[in-house]
């Protein structure tokens, strides 16, 4: 099982590099660039749109997120594990928590916003990526799903990768962060999941003589599938809006700003989705069951019975056979 654990830690590591990629390319482009900061204020102003309909369920959403509640969360979640008797599990859990987090905090006041004269309503504001909001959703969600058993991963998967997705969108709603905040948010736990499962993989090495835990993969194919399209139609509806705004449209063009709106909403979405799904592809390998468990007495159960086992339970034919 050596292979297996060097093939995980190689995958692992080939995430945390993505991502921080994504990550830089996307402080580059929304924050550094005049052009990105004005198609993230665009869809951040597009929030007005219907904003009377939706604003108790933004304010639900958004009240339940405060620092008692990350650290009752990430209680909740390390009592699972230990549950479980995986004392390793609420370790990597927990770290995982309170090092996005804390790295959310950081990046947020490391970050320099140069000022482009494209949003004079929030320049006081300063940097606002990665949102703090939406790294306490994903990363309470994500830690969840690496604690919980097998046999629900999947489905606390779908849920947890919709609860990230709605944060992000109720930050955006609220006029609180940019739809870039909210995706580099979701890159930042991703890193912290993938180093979460390094150190599985560490703790966990000898472990894996068992196999890995049964996979989920129609939640797996579901959050691929609805994340790319989402991306997909983000993208699209970016390159709308830079269309329109290079043709030098009304600010307050309804048009524009439902399209600017819709794509970053969908860009969030999608980035959630694809977020989980990355977490699903890895954590069924990362978090194999311990010796005993289900997995591995079904695993026992399948092996066919030798000569001399069916002999001791009676059986005529292999007894005729094995006699003299």
């Amino acid at each position: 099982m050596r292979r297996l654990t060097w093939g995980l830690a190689a995958w692992l590591l080939l995430l945390v590099a993505a991502q921080v990629a994504a990550f830089e390319l996307i402080r580059r482009v929304f924050v550094a660039t005049r052009r990105g900061q004005l198609l993230d204020t665009v869809a951040l102003n597009g929030n007005s749109i219907g904003q009377e309909h939706i604003d108790e369920v933004v304010d639900v959403v958004l009240s339940a997120m405060t620092v008692l509640s990350l650290a009752a969360a990430t209680i909740v979640i390390g009592f699972i594990a230990l549950m479980r008797r995986r004392v390793a599990l609420a370790a990597a859990a927990t770290l995982l928590i309170i090092g996005a987090n804390l790295t959310t905090q950081v990046l947020k006041y490391a970050i320099e916003r140069p000022e482009f004269g494209v949003d004079l309503e929030r320049v006081g504001a300063g940097n606002s990526l990665p949102s703090g909001h939406t790294t306490v959703a994903a990363s309470v969600a994500v830690a969840l799903v690496l604690v919980l058993p097998p046999a629900v991963r999947g489905v606390a998967g779908l849920i947890g990768g919709a609860y990230a997705g709605l944060a992000g969108v109720a930050t955006l709603s609220a006029g609180w962060h940019r739809p870039s905040d909210a995706v580099a948010s979701f890159l930042v736990v991703g890193v912290w999941a993938a180093v979460a499962g390094l150190v599985l993989a560490i703790a966990h090495h000898q472990d894996r003589a068992a196999g890995p835990s049964p996979g989920h993969r129609k939640p797996l194919l579901t959050l691929l599938l609805v994340g790319l399209v989402l991306l997909a139609g983000a993208g699209g509806m970016m390159f709308l809006t830079a269309r329109e705004l290079a043709a030098q449209p009304a600010w307050y063009d309804q048009q524009l700003l439902f399209t600017a709106y819709a794509g970053g909403a969908a860009g969030i979405v999608g980035a959630a989705s694809l977020m989980m799904a990355l977490v699903l592809a890895s954590v069924h390998v990362a978090v194999p069951p311990r010796n005993g468990s289900v997995s591995v007495r079904q695993g026992a159960r399948s092996e066919p019975p030798t000569t001399e086992s069916a002999a001791h339970e009676g059986s005529p034919r292999v007894a005729s056979v094995a006699a003299p």
